[in-house]
């Protein structure tokens, strides 16, 4: 499968929230908890068909979601895996390998809580499509960090 030529460099989308858990807490819940809050009925790829989703957590562990028939459609892999400061996926839900893209998420001690920083960078490899996919995921990591990781941090559920 041949992917698009590059497009030009469009700059991350940077995001950002502050959750009242330990740097520690707020690491774990974002990886090993991902399947209790990610919001598979709006982020995935099977949507309805959707049940879960896993990080291994593990430099090389795969990022995928499971649908109601036990298929894995992958998501990604984890590139750089640094517990409790750091992460780095590569990101490519739907498109091939090539056409990957990069989510850095830091945590960071702040006060009593955790500022948790996530840089989702090189849309060109997306090619013509690189500024609409930009713009859908603006939107959606202001959901899915914002409101469905802080709640889960939160002990609400989403």
């Amino acid at each position: 499968m041949s992917v698009e030529p590059i497009a030009p460099y469009l700059e991350p989308v940077r995001k950002s929230v502050r959750v009242a858990r330990p740097p520690a807490e707020a690491f774990s819940v974002f990886t090993e908890g991902i399947g209790r809050w990610w919001p598979l009925h709006a982020y995935s790829l099977g949507q309805a068909r959707a049940v879960t989703c896993t990080l291994e957590g593990h430099a090389g562990g795969a990022i995928y979601e499971v649908d109601d028939q036990g298929q894995r459609a992958p998501w990604g892999h984890v590139i750089a895996w640094e517990p409790p400061r750091r992460l780095v996926m590569s990101w490519h839900p739907g498109q091939p390998a090539e056409a990957a893209q990069e989510v850095e998420v830091r945590f960071s001690a702040d006060g009593a809580g955790t500022l948790v920083e996530l840089e989702h960078r090189g849309w060109q490899k997306l090619g013509a499509k690189a500024a609409e996919a930009r713009a859908g995921y603006q939107d959606g990591w202001t959901d899915v960090l914002g409101v469905h990781f802080a709640q889960a941090c939160a002990g609400v559920d989403a």
